[in-house]
């Protein structure tokens, strides 16, 4: 049996974009409640989110009150998020968050950057968090989340099933610390930092994630931009 087939982050995006929201992915269901608490009332805020997907996390600031500008490189996912209602509420932007972000350093009270560093390899990490820094207020908070690096050590990334079978978006593998260090050397201060695993309500909930039971599957960073 062949493993499962490699695309560039961009094309596996692409290619996941028609599924996404309906594929009865268990991981989001762990990670969206731990983004609503580190975010915090975002009633009023302008709010950055980076690598925005099919907008799962701007939609739903946006109706709680947030300013929200949204920003991804796949023009699937972003299609896709276009089309939702609640859409209007936000502000799309085609971006490749490798690259520094379109906006002024200081433009946001929130920065959300949910389920993407698996997908910024490790030399680029430090990069990637100074700009979440550098677009953030003096005060502000930057909610970073991701697969758990434990996940690595089960053979599993980011992935979906299409007619040709497994396939993966480019991933990179890293560490807790290779996260933790790429956030401080960014001058970004650590607010908190949340693990979760996955419990029996989860399994009860999704059937496909009781293979990891008790596993470490979500990795949270709560950080503030450099003072």
């Amino acid at each position: 049996m062949s493993g499962p087939r490699v695309l560039p982050t961009r094309e596996g995006y692409d290619r996941w974009a028609a599924t996404y929201d309906t594929m009865g992915n268990w991981l989001l269901a762990l990670e969206e409640p731990e983004v609503e608490r580190g975010l915090g009332d975002v009633a009023g805020l302008d709010l950055l989110d980076v690598g925005t997907g099919t907008g799962r996390h701007a939609i739903a600031l946006a109706a709680r009150g947030a300013h929200v500008t949204a920003v991804d490189f796949s023009d699937e996912m972003l299609a896709k998020a276009r089309a939702k209602p609640g859409a209007e509420r936000v502000r799309w932007i085609a971006h490749d968050v490798l690259t520094p972000l379109p906006f002024a350093a200081a433009s946001f009270d929130r920065v959300l950057s949910g389920l993407v560093i698996e997908h910024i390899p490790v030399a680029a990490l430090a990069g990637f968090f100074a700009e979440l820094g550098r677009v953030a207020r003096p005060g502000g908070r930057i909610v970073v989340t991701a697969m758990h690096p434990a996940m690595f050590v089960k053979g599993v990334s980011a992935n979906f099933h299409d007619e040709s079978g497994e396939v993966r978006p480019r991933s990179y593998v890293a560490t807790l610390s290779d996260y933790v260090m790429g956030a401080t050397s960014a001058g970004l201060g650590i607010t908190g930092l949340v693990e979760r695993t996955v419990d029996a309500d989860l399994v009860e909930r999704y059937e496909r994630a009781r293979k990891f039971l008790d596993w470490p599957a979500l990795f949270v960073m709560e950080l503030r931009p450099p003072r």
